[in-house]
């Protein structure tokens, strides 16, 4: 081997170059490529699996149980650390691969960055088939992988070593542009990881990646001010571009400048503190009373990096003043531009601070700030009656659950939920006390995300209580990394809320006329009716065999003790609550889920006429 190049597998070569990758923003480096994740078969096992333990001095490794639970822990991971670093999932071929595609999916859906690193088909073909292959009769080059390709921001299959050289530095770039980011993959067939390359040691060499703060465009910035003076009626609508942009503070100073209302997406929650005075809440379908009322009334819409998902538009009925306008505030054009909107294509932090400065002097008028104080202060007594508990010892329900644990956690505290009734309770109700603190994935909303997310959380902020909060059906989608959190130590707390069903999807299927079809956990008459009684399931019993120390609670003052137990443990504890039957604040707009046209049941046409009615409200921002 001659003095530049260093002889090496294509698998050995490129776990040494992910560790040389970094990040860097406002001064401050970060890896990458914090660690793999990875479940080992024929596929990875002999060439990724060979090269992270002969490199596992600069690459961690974290065992899984579940493939498409790894690539959940990465995501979770990267959104504390605001995009600015990522993990990597190995899997073998065949099942292995396909398990990740949910998990790109959420990943790419919610702009979060993760590395997908397959094991593929031998590129040679000397074993052809091969176990698990999927053999297509007209394309040879097709494997199951290609079913990422369009849950992926960047694919690449590396059929020769040298493909690496350009290849893996286009994806890094994609992982690391905040504009880009989702999931990459780089397939790899597993001759090719364990065939053997003289790789050029620059290859190798430490490369930073500049994630940059681009600074709105002068004339953009300048049509926007104009706007916003001549609002009478603004809001803005905070997005988790407002969090991975690390532009809390920010949007605070023009706030407290200017007076402008804050409403949030489930991924923008916690952008201003619960207590801030221009703090309205959610908005959207799961929203509060007081910023739905509000948007329904705005004339300017200012959204800061949201791509204004149908939850938070109401599907397309909430913004209902005549000539309501929208500036978008975002990194991202493709998401700038919805809506018909005047657009800002920057930096989060970066545009709302140029905001700031040229809006110097302008304030929204004084009676509108009354409006949406008094709107706030109506909201909160709505909140503090649906947490509270009168009675210590009688069974809590769900938002009495959520009652608890808001008097246990401290601000340093991260709670994530992605699935269940849990989201549109949490939006609505929950306090947020820092940035972090509130953790929903409802791009995807994917049942399962909870647990393993944690995992990747803690890894990302060791010493901080992380709680996923889940109920028994996204419970039972993936509880499998419970015995990766005891074996990898880390402290997760998991409340399992037990309501024997899918109380969630049960309730939208009675709206629409399903009338609860298909959504209990209960044992069934000879008539196929529920007969009431749960099915003999013991999930904290599931729990506990898993590995967690667990904790039941029958009452509110048993939860509230059992929360501060499961707070200051320093193993995986899961607190788990069967709930009574309770009234949660209901939706406070609209959300689009067809209903039949057509039907010989009371309940379906019913459904239907409602839904007509709410339809007709539906407006096209052009």
């Amino acid at each position: 081997m001659s003095a530049a190049t260093r002889r090496l597998t294509t698998a050995q070569a490129l776990v040494r170059f992910l560790a040389a990758q970094y990040t860097e923003r406002d001064g401050v480096r970060h890896r990458l490529v914090a660690g793999t994740w990875g479940i080992f078969g024929h596929g990875n096992v002999a060439g990724v699996g060979q090269a992270l333990v002969e490199y596992g001095d600069v690459m961690p490794f974290h065992q899984g149980r579940s493939e498409q639970a790894m690539v959940h822990a990465a995501v979770g991971h990267a959104r504390h650390l605001n995009r600015l670093s990522a993990q990597a999932v190995t899997t073998s071929i065949g099942p292995g691969a396909t398990n990740l595609v949910t998990g790109a999916a959420l990943a790419t859906v919610n702009r979060l960055p993760v590395l997908l690193l397959p094991g593929d088909y031998f590129a040679s073909h000397a074993a052809d088939p091969l176990l698990q292959q999927l053999e297509h009769p007209s394309e040879a080059d097709v494997s199951v992988n290609d079913a990422l390709r369009p849950v992926s921001r960047y694919f690449d299959r590396i059929s020769r070593p040298e493909a690496l050289l350009a290849s893996a530095p286009r994806a890094m770039r994609v992982l690391a542009d905040p504009a880009e980011t989702g999931a990459v993959t780089l397939a790899l067939p597993q001759d090719v990881q364990a065939e053997a390359f003289d790789w050029p040691e620059e290859f190798f060499a430490d490369r930073v990646w500049r994630v940059r703060r681009p600074a709105p465009d002068p004339e953009e910035l300048a049509d926007a001010v104009r706007a916003l003076r001549a609002a009478r009626r603004p809001l803005i609508v905070a997005g988790g571009g407002v969090h991975h942009g690390e532009a809390e503070a920010a949007l605070e100073a023009l706030v407290d400048a200017t007076g402008i209302p804050v409403a949030s997406t489930q991924a923008g929650k916690g952008s201003l503190r619960h207590d801030h005075p221009a703090d309205l809440g959610g908005i959207g379908h799961t929203g509060t009373a007081v910023a739905d009322d509000l948007a329904r009334t705005a004339d300017l819409v200012i959204g800061v990096g949201t791509r204004y998902s149908d939850f938070t538009t109401a599907s397309g009925t909430l913004f209902q003043d005549p000539g309501v306008r929208f500036l978008n505030l975002n990194i991202t054009a493709f998401d700038a531009h919805k809506l018909a909107a005047r657009t800002l294509v920057c930096d989060a932090r970066a545009g709302l601070t140029a905001l700031t400065g040229a809006l110097s002097g302008h304030r929204v008028p004084s009676s509108y700030e009354d409006e949406y104080r008094a709107g706030r202060a109506r909201w909160e007594e709505t909140v503090r009656a649906a947490l509270r508990a009168d009675d210590e010892n009688a069974v809590p329900t769900q938002t009495q659950v959520l009652g608890a644990l808001d008097a246990v956690v401290g601000d340093e505290d991260v709670v994530i939920n992605a699935a269940g009734s849990l989201p549109g309770d949490l939006h609505k109700l929950w306090r947020s006390r820092s940035p972090r603190q509130y953790h929903l994935e409802y791009g995807y909303s994917c049942m399962g995300y909870e647990i393993p997310a944690a995992l990747g959380v803690q890894q990302a902020a060791p010493g901080v209580p992380v709680w996923a909060l889940v109920g028994d059906g996204t419970y039972l989608m993936n509880p499998t990394e419970i015995v990766t959190a005891v074996q990898e130590e880390l402290p997760v707390k998991l409340v399992l809320v037990q309501n024997h069903g899918y109380a969630s999807i049960g309730g939208l299927s009675e709206s629409v006329g399903a009338e609860r079809f298909g959504t209990d956990y209960r044992h069934r008459a000879a008539d196929g009716s529920f007969t009431g009684a749960p099915l003999p399931v013991d999930l904290a019993a599931n729990a506990a065999s898993l590995g967690m120390d667990v904790l039941r609670a029958k009452t509110v003052r048993e939860l509230r003790e059992a929360l501060s137990t499961a707070r200051a443990a320093t193993r995986p504890t899961c607190v788990y609550v069967e709930t009574a039957a309770g009234d949660a604040p209901g939706a406070q707009a609209w959300w689009d889920v067809p209903v039949a046209e057509v039907s010989a049941r009371d309940a379906a046409t019913g459904a239907r006429a409602r839904y007509e009615q709410a339809v007709a409200d539906r407006r096209h921002h052009l």
